[in-house]
């Protein structure tokens, strides 16, 4: 398996990591940013390079060295169930038991009003497996919505951290961007459907964002938030 090398990145101030989270009253204070600095470690149990750059990037900010596990020789956990928390929480104890390391597991989709919230947790290989393809879901999607009014949709994503593979108190956070599935594709940054994942308010769909201000908004970005915020009194 090919390992994904993820850049390093300067550190970046508080008051800097303080504007990607406008709007987000949730976010620690400076005082306890300090406190969950402890985790220097943390492996990130997915090989998805959309979420391992966001991850990077969303984690800068505490200075923990981020690990993939690809870099560690891990291959990726089965995802049999039906339930977003139930594979992650399957991913983070099956990179963790293998790493020795806290892990960060997430998973996270699309769920579609009209489609009784497919993909859903099949999202990733809503067009099969063979291979998982963005462009090839977006297609699908696409069709299946041929000739359907009714549009909304919400991104859906759950984090699980475990300090240990056997950790009985997984700190779990949750968090939904909504918005509606565009008729075309739109822009070319993001990952996913981020092309079809419309945003009324902003005229424009999540992959004509800017980097900053998806995070700032997205499913991923309020997920971690309140995964911190429960961190910082761990």
């Amino acid at each position: 398996m090919p390992v994904l090398s993820l850049p390093k990145r300067p550190a970046i101030s508080w008051s800097r990591a303080r504007k990607i989270f406008v709007r987000a009253p949730a976010w620690p204070a400076p005082a306890h940013f300090v406190k969950i600095r402890y985790m220097q470690k943390l492996v990130i149990a997915s090989n998805n390079p959309g979420k391992l750059r966001e991850f990077q990037f969303l984690l800068q900010p505490l200075g923990i060295e981020v690990l993939t596990q690809a870099q560690l020789g891990i291959t990726e956990a089965e995802e049999p169930h039906v339930t977003f928390v139930e594979n992650a929480l399957a991913k983070a104890r099956h990179v963790s038991r293998l790493s020795g390391l806290p892990a960060l597991a997430d998973d996270s989709g699309i769920c579609v009003t009209a489609l009784g919230g497919a993909p859903g947790v099949l999202s990733a290989r809503y067009a099969g497996d063979d291979p998982k393809s963005d462009a090839r879901n977006n297609e699908k999607l696409l069709q299946d919505m041929q000739g359907v009014a009714e549009r909304r949709a919400h991104y859906y994503c759950v984090l699980v951290l475990l300090h240990h593979a056997d950790d009985p108190q997984p700190l779990i956070a949750e968090g939904e961007w909504h918005g509606e599935i565009a008729h075309e594709e739109h822009g070319d940054g993001g990952f996913g459907y981020d092309p079809l994942f419309w945003l009324p308010e902003f005229g424009k769909t999540s992959a004509q964002l800017e980097r900053e201000q998806k995070h700032a908004i997205s499913h991923r970005g309020k997920a971690l938030r309140v995964l911190l915020e429960r961190l910082k009194d761990f």
